[in-house]
């Protein structure tokens, strides 16, 4: 399977809403909107995360097929990384291939990570491409209603 990266257009938005709304993606990312599945409020943030110069927002596709993104983002003055593939491609390394991907054109360094306590394999996507982890903070988690652990990764 080839996997590549390009730069996000507004039709790929459809995507990556639809991979928010797999329940178990949403628990594992935990972080997430209060709903979910409101497509308007979705729609209406990511346009506008588009128009934004400081993020780096890629589209991973697998043979040339749209299957989620992987994005720098600026929070509290810290270049961080998020990302999210649909659920039929987990567990194939694509999502470790993606990142490595995006890290290569995205030289923003320190980047900074975080995953959820109990999300192992994003824990792992992180560690295969270099990431140490480095503190541990807590947050309240919209997909389990409840403050949870993360941990806190960095790239230099």
């Amino acid at each position: 399977m080839n996997i590549s990266l390009r730069n996000t257009l507004p039709n790929d938005l459809e995507v990556f809403f639809m991979n928010q709304t797999d329940e178990e993606a949403n628990y594992l990312a935990a972080f997430t909107p209060k709903d979910p599945h409101d497509k308007e409020a979705y729609m209406t943030k990511w346009t506008g995360l588009l128009k934004n110069e400081t993020i780096n927002m890629q589209t991973v596709l697998a043979d040339k097929k749209v299957i989620g993104c992987v994005v720098k983002f600026v929070m509290e003055g810290d270049a961080e990384i998020t990302y999210a593939i649909s659920k039929p491609y987990w567990g194939k390394g694509i999502t470790t291939q993606a990142v490595a991907k995006f890290l290569g054109v995205e030289n923003t360094r320190p980047i900074f990570g975080r995953v959820a306590y109990d999300n192992h394999r994003s824990q792992r996507v992180l560690e295969k491409v270099g990431f140490k982890k480095v503190g541990t903070d807590t947050g309240f988690a919209n997909a389990r209603g409840k403050d949870i652990e993360e941990f806190i990764y960095r790239l230099d």
